[in-house]
């Protein structure tokens, strides 16, 4: 089995009046290579008349960002023309590539009638040779992630990249990043072969796990060694995983803002790229 060489806190960093926790970076870690970012909004209920999500129009360049909707919804809309609403169980996939302005805000619907919200946004890195690729987004409902059962129903893994036990992901990255969160049922028992050179990301977005023999639970990433292939989670209440593997770039990281780049230089350039209109228009209705 790995073994485990740290268990970390999200930090309790609300944005206006919504409930956040951010997982990655904090003062204890600062990223799993290629996972650099972890947002956690929620849990929270929401009242009718409300103005829902504040991420208005921002621009990123040189990076990926995964957003799982557990509650709620989530109106994506972007100066390459895509635009959606996303429900609870779907997931978000935005390649910002060489650069893109994107809003992730609530629906009217939403906005109007309130209710439950919960979700998260992952980054994930690309590589020096990819950070200038084609901008690119997907969205998908629940009901196209796949979903793999297993101990007799108490683990449901929905897949969403990679390939979980004989089936593939919903996604298909640039690279090889494997993907899923997972539900378990009170005693719900998964086990997995990571192989020892790929880095992992395991973080608690509800309930109370024992992995390898420790305890983590909601708000808490779990670092592990590169030292074995064999991970066993037991959930010790009802739960929900958010697992990723990916091997390592290993190249350097300069982050600002909402770049991350490889260089000093290449984050200048990004401003300038932004401010001269490069990655697109944005234009409101």
């Amino acid at each position: 089995m790995r073994t485990i060489k740290k268990i970390d806190e999200a930090v309790n960093e609300p944005v206006g009046d919504l409930i956040t926790f951010r997982a990655l970076p904090t003062n204890s870690i600062d990223h799993i290579d290629p996972f650099i970012f972890l947002n956690h909004h929620g849990y929270q209920v929401y009242p009718e008349n409300n103005y829902g999500l504040p991420f208005g129009p921002h621009p990123h360049r040189g990076f990926e960002t995964v957003t799982f909707i557990v509650h709620g919804d989530l109106t994506h809309k972007d100066s390459g023309g895509s635009e959606s609403v996303i429900k609870a169980g779907g997931v978000q996939w935005m390649t910002a590539g060489r650069g893109l302005i994107h809003s992730e805000i609530s629906s009217e619907e939403f906005k109007k009638n309130g209710g439950e919200l919960e979700l998260l946004q992952l980054w994930v890195n690309l590589p020096a040779r990819l950070k200038m690729t084609e901008p690119k987004y997907i969205g998908l409902q629940e009901k196209d992630i796949p979903e793999i059962i297993c101990d007799n129903g108490k683990v449901i893994i929905h897949a969403v990249s990679g390939d979980w036990e004989g089936k593939k992901g919903a996604f298909h990255p640039l690279v090889d990043i494997q993907l899923a969160t997972i539900d378990f049922k009170t005693g719900g028992i998964y086990r997995i072969s990571i192989d020892a050179e790929r880095n992992i990301f395991f973080y608690v977005i509800k309930g109370k796990v024992k992995v390898n023999g420790s305890k983590a639970e909601i708000h808490q990433l779990v670092e592990f060694n590169n030292d074995g292939n064999e991970i066993e989670i037991e959930a010790q209440e009802e739960s929900i995983v958010l697992l990723g593997h990916a091997l390592p770039f290993d190249e350097p990281i300069v982050a600002q803002g909402p770049f991350v780049m490889n260089s000093s230089e290449e984050i200048r350039q990004a401003y300038h790229d932004y401010r001269t209109g490069k990655f697109g228009n944005w234009l409101e209705e």
